[in-house]
């Protein structure tokens, strides 16, 4: 991709902590990556966009992994399904944007999707031989939030992975939702963000007495964990007392940390579906309610916890993974120009993605192009110029180490 073909405007000053509280919506807002549009809510530019598909591929991959079909529902949802389980005018869900149609029926702008999904499979799921089904989907949640203070961490708009698994029995749900578990770590490691995310146990489960969360440390999380390191077990605060006991933790021992959540799943067990009527005929002949689980990821949340902790003075650091380029290409000098547009095509017929900083000097000077290859946070950053040229080399420089020249060839061959 050309520079002067893509849309990205970096800024040279950040805003200030008044303007925009949290640091990774003061990032991603200095890089380009995100437009607020009002308190909670950003638009995602083009290199934004870039980023969370890279998340998204991940948690794709992962999620068909374990066997889950995508699909997309309705954001509009009707009263009446949501009254069924209690949920509708439920004091412990004062998130919901609520309007009218035209014809004064009243529909919830959707912030979960446990109800709408377990309704439609199960009008078509209705024998144990339908059993297990898992679907997933990508969608704009839309909750009313209180507060939104932490950026793209937490918006009143935000995109989420949910999936939902619908079995015949409890056994195979919980073999299932540990399948599941796995793949969420998985999913956290690829996303750079391994290391510091824990299994937390959390309050919520329906069988198993415990929901699962995912939770990322990070000191503008606005959660407390109470963890034990050398078991690596955490325990989400709002459970330590009961959750201490029942694993056998020492309280004496467990570190209390600041964290973000960053995904969750539930087992419903069979309670949301004998709420609805939700059933399937069991080999015997007789009816059972279908057993669900919900399984979610934030996907800006992600991007917002990675623009959070991986970066430094100069800007973002993005894991490769998820990285919006793979490189960030600058060309100095007449010879070095044209040697860079040799080098771009080499990079596009190899399927690299590469950023080609082709702004002219009246629209960027070099030291703008390398400030902003920094800012960004691309994986790696070639810069071409008659100087290298004269050696026959390019500089390749990792975004977080030291520049090394290479041969054209070299750095092509070490990309690939």
């Amino acid at each position: 991709m050309k520079r002067s073909e893509f849309w990205i405007k970096t800024s040279k000053s950040e805003q200030s902590e008044a303007e925009e509280p949290s640091k990774n919506a003061r990032l991603l807002t200095k890089a380009g990556y995100v437009d607020r549009q009002m308190a909670g809510v950003y638009a995602y530019l083009p290199i934004g966009f870039r980023v969370l598909e890279k998340i998204k591929q991940v948690v794709r991959e992962e999620m068909n992994a374990v066997g889950g079909g995508e699909l997309v529902m309705s954001s509009l949802q009707p009263r009446d399904l949501w009254e069924s389980t209690g949920r509708w005018d439920n004091e412990a869900v004062d998130v919901w944007f609520k309007s009218k149609l035209k014809d004064d029926t009243e529909v919830g702008l959707a912030w979960s999707h446990e109800e709408p999904i377990l309704e439609t499979i199960g009008r078509q799921a209705t024998s144990y031989r339908d059993l297990p089904i898992s679907v997933y989907q990508f969608q704009t949640k839309l909750r009313n939030e209180l507060r939104a203070k932490s950026g793209v961490m937490r918006g009143r708009e935000f995109i989420m992975k949910d999936m939902y698994s619908m079995h015949a029995s409890i056994e195979d749900l919980n073999a299932y939702y540990e399948r599941v578990k796995q793949a969420y770590v998985k999913i956290y490691d690829r996303l750079g963000l391994g290391d510091d995310t824990f299994v937390t146990f959390a309050s919520g489960g329906a069988f198993t007495r415990f929901s699962h969360e995912f939770q990322t440390l990070c000191d503008a999380g606005e959660d407390w964990l109470y963890l034990d390191r050398e078991k690596s077990i955490a325990v989400n605060e709002e459970v330590l007392e009961e959750a201490a006991q029942e694993l056998g933790l020492d309280k004496s021992k467990l570190e209390k940390v600041r964290s973000a959540e960053v995904g969750n799943i539930f087992n419903f067990g069979a309670d949301k579906a004998d709420e609805m009527k939700v059933e399937f005929t069991k080999e015997d002949g007789t009816k059972q309610p279908i057993f669900l689980g919900s399984y979610g990821v934030g996907i800006t949340r992600v991007m917002g916890v990675l623009a959070e902790k991986l970066s430094d003075n100069h800007g973002l650091v993005w894991p490769e993974s998820v990285a919006p380029f793979q490189v960030y290409l600058v060309g100095i000098g007449e010879q070095g120009e044209k040697a860079a547009a040799e080098l771009y095509t080499d990079f596009i017929q190899a399927s690299i993605e590469v950023l080609w900083d082709d702004r002219d000097g009246k629209h960027a000077r070099v030291g703008e192009k390398l400030a902003d290859a920094d800012l960004l946070g691309i994986t790696y950053r070639i810069v071409v110029s008659d100087k290298t040229l004269e050696q026959g080399k390019v500089e390749l420089k990792p975004r977080l180490g030291e520049p090394k020249l290479v041969t054209s060839s070299e750095a092509l061959a070490e990309l690939s």
